[in-house]
């Protein structure tokens, strides 16, 4: 292997807290050279992103330390070089890509000021910055990339922001790119897309990529080598190869066994009630037809999972079901009452029984409520559960339901991972015992494992309630295992429907196949012999 171009040894990282100090970062050392892939897998809390926010410089100390360790580039030990040093290399020589895309661009600017801005505050000309902006938003994916430009990022969809937050971190060719989660909000084609993009610019530019993720499938098609981190620690490195096929440790073992896609297809009961039956849903924004006399029905007891790209109508459809947005025309009956025509005041007494996990935790949880003030919300809104220690029990009891632990009852949102913070949304809304769960997105930013136990749960909650859940997807793995009837969507409109055995063996329209062959496999032999057959096809 040549010299390495980042190198990490030996990092401890400590944060203080009221409550005591978290070790975050226990002794941790890797390194990458140019060129290379490097994935650093784990689940949420265990590391992965506090070690290369030490690489960035973007650890708030205090509460956090840096307790050992040295991290060279260019033959500087970055942790102590001082701050200007550091600004002139983030960005143009070490480049992020973060998890949270809503989080990190900037509400008031346009979308191509701010990537523009990646080359001019690096002293490149404004007209050059503007063609490489163009250049980059069109290859990752965004249509109509001049008029993009002009946009704000609150008129992009999750996973259209994650793609631009990619562009504006490949604006000045890094050396080295981070990339936290980058394609965690995307669906599977764009993934692949973005993928392939990445690998290209490897290809062109000696790139060397150090890929933060708990997606099995996103290592097996684009890393050399795996770093596996648990609890602050890493438990396991390797080839990816190697230590897909012969884990040396139980963690690791836990997360390939985990891997979505492998299990029993489910079937629909033919003789569930119905519950939902909408018929002719039509949305538009001014000239935008963003649902096309969607038409689709639920029964009791039902998984239905809503597949398609970013940008297709699935969560216009899930909020115009909610009435959070308003439909131009059509009905959606709710056990015979229309849920589009529904007065106020019998609208809130049905949002006990419909409930929402939506896509992004950071923007679903009031950042000024604890965990428990948060889950409890909705017994408030509903007069329900008055006894405060039975309140607290409940609470404890579905934390814990989520993965997550009892003492975390009293904390606030930004303590958590992104992960972690959608657990808390899913505990929040399982806390009224829903008979209809609408899931926008609901586990694609949970780690291999816990999404199995979510997944789990919630099927679980599905036989012994006969809770039904209308389930918007991306990963078509976790699809095939929860899902006994799947609808695709494609710009508005309904193209596919039918139960999942059929859309996954048997798929009749091309974008269903599409989406289907983009599709990645945990198994790096499986997805390198699916590769091969796509670039041959």
């Amino acid at each position: 292997m040549s010299e390495p171009l980042l190198s990490v040894r030996n990092l401890s990282v400590d944060f203080h807290t009221a409550r005591g100090t978290v070790h975050a970062v226990k002794n941790v050392s890797w390194s990458i050279s140019r060129g290379e892939t490097l994935a650093i897998l784990g689940e949420s809390g265990s590391g992965k992103s506090v070690s290369a926010n030490a690489v960035m410089n973007l650890l708030d100390i205090p509460p956090a330390e840096i307790v050992s360790g040295e991290i060279f580039y260019d033959g500087k030990d970055l942790l102590k070089v001082d701050y200007e040093t550091h600004r002139a290399l983030n960005g143009k020589k070490i480049a992020m890509i973060f998890q949270d895309p809503l989080g990190h661009l900037n509400p008031v600017y346009t979308v191509g000021w701010q990537i523009v801005e990646m080359m001019t505050a690096h002293g490149r000309p404004a007209d050059m910055a503007r063609v490489r902006a163009l250049e980059l938003i069109s290859r990752v994916g965004i249509p109509e990339p001049e008029k993009a430009m002009g946009k704000y990022p609150h008129q992009f969809s999750g996973g259209q922001r994650q793609r631009l937050m990619i562009a504006m971190a490949l604006m000045l060719k890094p050396d080295i790119l981070i990339a936290d989660e980058p394609t965690t909000a995307l669906d599977v084609t764009i993934q692949a897309e973005v993928l392939s993009l990445l690998k290209e610019l490897q290809a062109e530019t000696g790139m060397a990529l150090v890929l933060i993720t708990h997606d099995l499938g996103v290592v097996a098609e684009i890393a050399d080598r795996v770093v596996v981190m648990n609890k602050g620690e890493i438990v396991e490195a390797g080839e990816t190869r190697e230590v897909y096929h012969n884990p040396r440790h139980a963690y690791t073992r836990k997360l390939i066994d985990a891997a979505p896609g492998k299990g029993d297809i489910k079937l629909l009961d033919p003789a569930a009630p119905l519950l939902l039956d909408a018929k002719k849903l039509n949305k538009t924004y001014g000239n935008f037809a963003a649902l096309k006399d969607v038409s689709l029905t639920l029964a009791r007891g039902q998984n239905l999972a809503v597949v398609g790209e970013s940008g297709s109508g699935k969560s216009t459809l899930a909020r115009t079901l909610l009435r959070l947005e308003v439909a131009d025309n059509g009905e959606a009956l709710w056990k015979g009452r229309d849920l589009i025509s529904m007065a106020a005041r019998e609208l809130l007494g049905v949002r006990r029984e419909i409930q929402m996990v939506f896509q992004d935790p950071t923007q679903s949880l009031n950042p000024r409520m604890s965990v428990y003030q948060l889950i409890a919300e909705g017994w408030d809104i509903h007069r329900l559960m008055q006894d405060k220690t039975k309140r607290r029990a409940k609470v404890i009891e579905l934390l814990e339901q989520v993965g997550l632990s009892p003492e975390h009852v009293d904390r606030y949102p930004h303590q958590f991972s992104g992960g972690q913070r959608q657990r808390i949304a899913i505990a929040r809304a399982l806390a009224l015992e829903p008979e209809l769960i609408i899931c926008d997105e609901a586990v694609s930013a949970l780690d291999v494992s816990i999404q199995a136990q979510v997944i789990a749960l919630l099927d679980g909650l599905r036989q012994r309630l006969g809770i039904s859940f209308l389930f918007i997807a991306h990963d078509l793995g976790v699809v095939r295992d929860f899902a006994d009837t799947v609808i695709v969507m494609k710009s508005g409109e309904i193209v596919e429907r039918g139960p999942t055995a059929q859309i996954f063996e048997a798929p009749q329209h091309p974008y269903t196949q599409r989406l289907l062959a983009a599709n990645l496999d945990p198994d790096p032999d499986v997805q390198a012999q699916r590769r091969a057959t796509l670039t041959d096809a």
